[in-house]
């Protein structure tokens, strides 16, 4: 009975896989002090060893590729880490920067301190005005009771009052709408920046500058011939009215033909009627919810759109500004004389004639001269007056270029003209310019501790503003520094804002960079990043020039003068 009850504890499994029955802590006294044979598995030494170690004689190199796997995500962790301190260093020197530009430019607490004074100024007034009213109203009763009035001036007064108030009902509303009042301030409030509000404002500034699109693109197809015989038919009906002194009538009657057209077309008509075909831009429908990149896009897409309309409005401001204050007085002399000869034409001649003067050259100009001139670039530099009058005008940028330039020479003039006896004979006429360059804290090659003939270039003469984040270190001192970039043509030279030694400053060499790339701090951010990496033989890490506003600008040039100078140190070595 027994021998069966064993059996079935364990089938499907062997026996010497279980513990023996006697060490059992679950076995009884029973099933001990029967005499049952067992059979006791004889095991190898290969076996034993198994037994020795239970993870067999795959464990060493599970465990060595276990412990790549983790010095690989270590150093992964750790690389990530070096980012994100890098990207939380930049997050703070540009938030001292805008601390600092905020307190140097406080004109938001000015506007709101003049919004109290005007309100204040506004209350003040009201009050004045409620104390004159009351003063008058107690006033009157006083004079009433001082002295009794005879029956005929009461009967004039009665009637008086009578005609008074007969006419505040008829006339008072009149009376009150011209009545002075002092003008109200309302402030608008603005609304906050949002990624769906700036999407809508888009679309709303399409759909509104459509009409005006759509009559300049029509202008210059007429002026273009695209249609012949619309064009043509254009011709002959303007000319025939400037010819009869009916143009006026006929802009009028165009006017009133559009209107009429909207009109019907609001009523539901289909009337489409342009010379250009229209081609309709699909609509992409909008966004619910907008992930952080598509956020930080669409602001640079709308950002560079209003930089553009905004330099391109500022030019046209600035040239006709700079036509009427002769700044180019050989251009402003043309319009002064064709002011004169129409002025003396509209005092001599018939105003009919005038007109039809003005009227025939318009035509004229407008389709057929404009049409060749388009045709023929080369003809309209030559002979297109007002196209070369608006092409030569400056702007202000042009005109300060202009004068630096202007100034750079005469001083490059007076000092070859100068004689300087303490210069060395090898220097030439740049580098002994070179030698009066200084920065805010003096002279250039005193603080880098440099040559004289050592200057920055002419695009970096006042440095690009940025942070040194030099990871050999492990001091928070050492670690970030503020400062400025240079460039000049042997050595990226690094200032750092903080007074103190020259130490703090950092001297490359540009033949000892090994590897110069743009540097991102996080991938996951939109755009190219902001910062520099340099790389030395002198430094375990690379050095990071970050938070750069002019980063690409300050990048091709470090990059071409490096390989100016490798090239030049490469084809010296040949030779």
């Amino acid at each position: 009975m027994l021998r069966r009850l064993d059996k079935i504890r364990f089938r499907g499994h062997k026996r010497d896989d279980f513990l023996d029955l006697a060490e059992s802590p679950n076995a009884s006294d029973t099933e001990c002090s029967d005499e049952i044979p067992l059979k006791v598995p004889r095991t190898s030494p290969r076996d034993s060893e198994e037994l020795r170690d239970p993870a067999g004689p795959g464990t060493l190199i599970m465990a060595t590729g276990v412990q790549d796997f983790n010095r690989t995500e270590f150093d992964r962790l750790n690389e990530i880490k070096g980012h994100l301190e890098i990207a939380l260093l930049e997050k703070h020197f540009l938030q001292e920067e805008l601390r600092k530009l905020r307190e140097e430019t406080n004109a938001e607490m000015l506007r709101q301190e003049l919004d109290r004074e005007r309100q204040r100024r506004m209350e003040l007034e009201q009050k004045v005005q409620e104390v004159l009213k009351a003063r008058y109203t107690a006033v009157q009763p006083c004079r009433a009771l001082t002295r009794p009035l005879p029956p005929a001036e009461r009967r004039s007064q009665g009637l008086s009052s009578r005609l008074q108030k007969w006419f505040y009902e008829r006339f008072g509303e009149y009376v009150e709408d011209f009545r002075f009042q002092p003008e109200e301030n309302t402030v608008e409030t603005e609304e906050p920046l949002s990624a769906r509000r700036l999407t809508e404002n888009m679309r709303r500034l399409k759909r509104g500058a459509k009409p005006v699109t759509n009559f300049v693109k029509n202008l210059s197809a007429l002026s273009d011939w695209y249609s012949v015989y619309t064009s043509a038919i254009a011709f002959t009906v303007y000319m025939n009215a400037v010819w009869h002194g009916w143009a006026i009538p006929l802009f009028l009657f165009l006017a009133i033909l559009r209107l009429s057209l909207n009109y019907l077309i609001a009523r539901g008509w289909r009337i489409q009627w342009s010379i250009v075909p229209e081609v309709s831009e699909p609509m992409e429908p909008p966004k619910e919810d907008l992930t952080v990149s598509e956020k930080f896009q669409l602001v640079l897409d709308v950002a560079q759109k209003a930089q553009n309309l905004f330099g391109k409005m500022a030019d046209i401001l600035e040239k006709i500004k700079n036509l009427f204050m002769w700044v180019q007085p050989e251009i402003t002399q043309k319009l002064y004389v064709a002011l004169w000869a129409a002025f003396l034409a509209s005092c001599f001649f018939p105003y009919r004639l005038v007109g039809l003067t003005v009227g025939l050259y318009a035509g004229i100009k407008f389709f057929l001269i404009d049409f060749i001139f388009k045709r023929c670039p080369r003809l309209r530099a030559k002979y297109d007056t007002p196209y070369i009058i608006w092409r030569s005008l400056p702007t202000d940028p042009q005109l300060k270029e202009r004068s630096s330039a202007a100034v750079s020479r005469r001083l490059q003039t007076t000092s070859s003209r100068s004689y300087v006896p303490s210069a060395p004979a090898g220097l030439g006429k740049e580098e002994d310019a070179g030698r009066f360059h200084s920065t805010k804290k003096g002279n250039f090659h005193e603080i880098f501790n440099l040559t004289e003939n050592e200057r920055p270039l002419a695009v970096c003469e006042n440095g690009w503003r940025c942070c040194l984040i030099n990871r050999d270190r492990k001091m928070p001192t050492d670690y970030i520094r503020n400062g400025v970039l240079y460039v000049t043509e042997n050595y990226l030279c690094f200032e750092s804002s903080k007074s103190g030694s020259s130490k703090r400053n950092k001297v490359i060499k540009l033949v000892d960079i090994t590897d110069i790339q743009k540097y991102k701090v996080l991938s996951v951010l939109p755009g190219s990043g902001m910062g520099i990496a340099v790389s030395t033989p002198s430094t375990q890490k690379p050095l990071v020039f970050g938070a750069m506003v002019h980063r690409d600008e300050a990048f091709e040039t470090i990059l071409s003068q490096y390989i100016k100078i490798t090239s030049a140190a490469a084809s010296g070595g040949d030779s």
